[in-house]
């Protein structure tokens, strides 16, 4: 009998959804200073995860909560850079008023 594999788990910063890992986009904080996306989620340095959906993007921003997970004080430069990156991704996630509800 096969064991079944390990999927890791993350928890998105703006809607704090466990999901997991590959469904979710990295933003890494490097070890020379500066914020940016990591589409491989490999690149060295503290990671946040997102879910790929504006309205999560916006949130985490909005609230600080990717400053808080980077433990970084995020510059009005890379803050515009991830919004901007972020309105680039689906408007919000699908079934999401349904839940509201549940």
């Amino acid at each position: 009998m096969k064991r079944a594999r390990h999927i890791p788990q993350r928890t998105c910063v703006g809607c704090r959804r466990i999901s997991p890992k590959r469904a979710l986009v990295r933003i890494v904080r490097l070890p020379a200073g500066g914020v940016e996306v990591d589409p491989t989620g490999k690149k060295n340095g503290r990671g946040a995860y997102l879910c790929p959906h504006q309205t999560c993007w916006e949130a985490a921003l909005e609230k600080r909560g990717l400053d808080r997970a980077l433990k970084v004080a995020l510059s009005p430069e890379e803050r515009a850079h991830l919004l901007e990156y972020g309105r680039t991704l689906a408007k919000e996630q699908p079934g999401k008023a349904e839940q509201a509800f549940e």
